[in-house]
C-alpha cells in the first residue's frame, strides 16, 4: 500500500499544466504510437485528435497521478487512469478497478481548461 495518509479521509488534490505545442509537437512525430503509450482507444476517440484535447488529458492524468502521491511510475501508470465523459461532455476520472482497490480511493473530481497555448486540469480524489 503507498504511503497515503487516508486516516482523516481528508480528499487529495493534484494540479499540472502542459503546454498543447509541446504536445502538438510530439503527436505530429509520433502520431497515434504516442498516443497509445498514455490514452486507451476510447480515450483516443474522445480527443478527436485534438491538440487541446490531448493535453487536457495528459494534464488531467498527471494531476491525478500528483493527487494520488506517486507520481506516474511503478505503482500508476497512465493506462491505470481512466477519462470519460458524461452525457454534458464533462470529463470524468476513474482508475481502473485494481488501482481503485489498492489505494482506497472511491470518487474523483476532474475540472480541464485550455487558455493561452496551455491546458491544465486539476483532480480531486477521495
Amino acid at each position: 500500500m503507498p504511503n497515503i495518509d487516508r486516516s482523516k479521509n481528508l480528499p487529495l488534490i493534484g494540479i499540472d499544466i502542459i503546454s498543447i505545442s509541446r504536445i502538438q509537437k510530439i503527436a505530429q512525430k509520433y502520431g497515434d504510437h504516442f498516443l497509445e503509450r498514455f490514452l486507451s482507444k476510447d480515450e483516443i476517440a474522445l480527443t478527436h485528435h485534438r491538440p487541446q484535447s490531448i493535453a487536457g488529458f495528459w494534464a488531467a492524468k498527471e494531476a491525478c497521478a500528483k493527487a494520488i502521491g506517486t507520481g506516474i511510475g511503478r505503482e500508476l501508470g497512465f493506462l491505470d487512469i481512466l477519462i470519460t465523459k458524461d452525457s454534458y461532455a464533462r470529463p470524468l476520472l476513474t482508475l481502473q478497478p485494481n488501482k481503485l482497490t489498492y489505494f482506497n480511493l472511491h470518487h474523483f473530481s476532474l475540472s480541464i481548461t485550455h487558455d493561452c497555448g496551455f491546458a491544465i486540469a486539476a483532480v480531486i480524489a477521495q
